[in-house]
């Protein structure tokens, strides 16, 4: 009676052992964030470029209504290597999750053999000496099987572990998705601000070239000084240079976005040259926004919460090397023998063995393997920390460019338009002979000044918005079923 209830106990008592799991480390850990943000905005509202949308931040790109930006994008992310490295990390994190997995399930293994001969070890014997063996064909088929029963939760740690890290890596491809649209954007709108430098710098060219025209022809009449017609060609060979360096900029920047996007540069040429130089950027809308709302929209932040995770399964891993390890095997078999007329066949199966190992002694390795994970779980907290703090700065940095840029834009606009009139009005001066060439050379230089300050202005603005628009995620959200996991110290919207 005592022998028919041993496979019972034998299948039982590994299920009852089960329940002793090792404690981890915490999962989630609080990261601190300011209630509100200090950028000195009007009470209660933030300048974000997508007006609070998510979907909208997603299309941001599109909203300049700028097709050539798009189709740029879209050639650099198909382009990059860091997107292609971290979508090929994806897979490697999918297969280790896979195997992770694998290991908390019994494992079956299938076996086939055949052999023919007449050696004795073959187990028969004819009953005399000295007549031979006939030969015999052996078949053997069977299945075995063996599971390690996780006890203390090793195995589902990790597993738990390579599924935060799958998790992790695709975040992350979202995260350098980003990247490369907010790396090609400001590209992009570089070579555009080149290109209105350049029109500013063509304007003043020409303009100093037909003032020293004009005085050379003066000078030759004897009307002006030698003195004042070399100044004005000092005037325009500064200018002439200044445009050449210009021009050179800008190839420079079409160079950039050609080794971004991957598209040949006598294909992009035309489409550059085609394209408006004025990019119009969305209106700034008031938003209501708090830091944590923020950081639910960073798939860098989510990256670093998840390594958390990992490495807190990982150390419970660690742990639980550290007890027992109870394993059950079995195997079934059918094994045939023919020969000599003779045909035998055998099912075999066993329960068992089933075996408890004990770690008793191994000079500290499976101690010195905790602590060494419990130091990457301490790592990667602060890691996330640092992460969360950095992102909070990276929003408020960009709206204080945003919102000094957007501020400074009508004094900018103002300065050109009187420096405009104050030039026009100098140059009519100066044909009728009421102001000197001093005077023309001074009102031109500080329109050209005010011009390109302009220019620079539009340029940081737009490089403002970019910003922002990396430091809020890029439209990216966190899966549905994962939204749980936001920052512990968030408070609610």
């Amino acid at each position: 009676m005592r022998n028919s209830r041993l496979p019972a106990l034998l299948l039982v008592a590994p299920l009852l052992l089960a329940a002793c799991a090792v404690s981890r480390p915490p999962e989630q850990v609080a990261a601190p964030t300011p209630a509100q943000w200090q950028t000195p905005l009007p009470v209660g509202t933030a300048a974000l470029p997508h007006g609070g949308s998510m979907p909208l931040l997603a299309e941001w790109w599109r909203q300049l209504d700028d097709p050539l930006l798009v189709e740029l994008i879209v050639a650099a992310e198909a382009a990059s290597p860091t997107v292609a490295s971290a979508q090929a990390r994806i897979g490697e994190a999918r297969a280790s999750r896979v195997a992770a997995g694998a290991a908390l399930v019994p494992n079956l293994n299938g076996s086939l053999s055949a052999s023919r001969g007449n050696s004795p070890t073959s187990g028969f014997s004819t009953g005399s000496t000295g007549t031979d063996i006939p030969p015999l064909t052996t078949q053997q088929a069977g299945l075995q099987s063996s599971w390690e029963i996780d006890l203390f939760g090793g195995l589902r740690g990790s597993r738990d572990a390579s599924q935060s890290r799958y998790a992790g890596a695709d975040a992350r491809w979202h995260d350098a998705r980003v990247s490369v649209a907010a790396e090609t954007a400001n590209a992009y709108l570089a070579e555009r601000a080149c290109r209105r430098q350049l029109v500013v710098s063509t304007s003043d060219a020409r303009s100093r070239a037909e003032s020293a025209r004009l005085t050379e022809l003066s000078a030759q009449a004897g009307f002006t000084a030698p003195a004042d017609a070399a100044l004005a060609r000092a005037s325009a060979a500064e200018a002439a240079g200044r445009l050449t360096q210009q021009r050179a900029l800008c190839s420079v920047q079409q160079q950039a976005l050609v080794a971004l996007t991957g598209i040949e540069g006598a294909v992009l040429a035309p489409k550059l040259a085609a394209a408006p130089i004025d990019v119009t950027l969305p209106a700034v809308q008031a938003v209501y926004s708090v830091p944590a709302e923020a950081l639910a929209q960073r798939p860098d932040v989510y990256a670093a919460e998840l390594d958390v995770a990992a490495a807190s399964a990982e150390a419970g891993a660690a742990l639980a090397q550290r007890f027992p390890r109870l394993t059950l095997q079995g195997s079934i078999a059918v094994l045939k023998v023919r020969g000599g007329g003779f045909s035998e066949s055998l099912n075999t199966w066993t329960l068992g063995p089933l075996a408890l190992n004990v770690p008793i002694f191994d000079g500290g390795t499976l101690a010195a393997n905790y602590d060494a994970a419990k130091g990457r779980y301490d790592e990667s907290v602060s890691l996330y920390r640092a992460n969360v703090r950095r992102a909070v700065s990276e929003v408020e940095q960009a709206l204080i460019n945003l919102q000094s840029t957007n501020d400074r834009a009508a004094d900018a606009d103002t300065a050109v338009q009187n420096y405009q009139t104050s030039f026009d009005a100098t140059q009519a001066r100066f044909n009728t002979g009421l102001a000197s060439l001093f005077d023309l050379e001074d009102a031109r230089r500080t329109l050209f000044v005010s011009q390109t300050a302009r220019v620079a202005l539009q340029r940081e603005r737009a490089e403002a918005w970019v910003s922002l628009y990396r430091a809020m995620g890029g439209g990216w959200t966190r899966p549905e079923s994962l939204a749980s996991t936001a920052p512990a110290s968030a408070p609610s919207p």
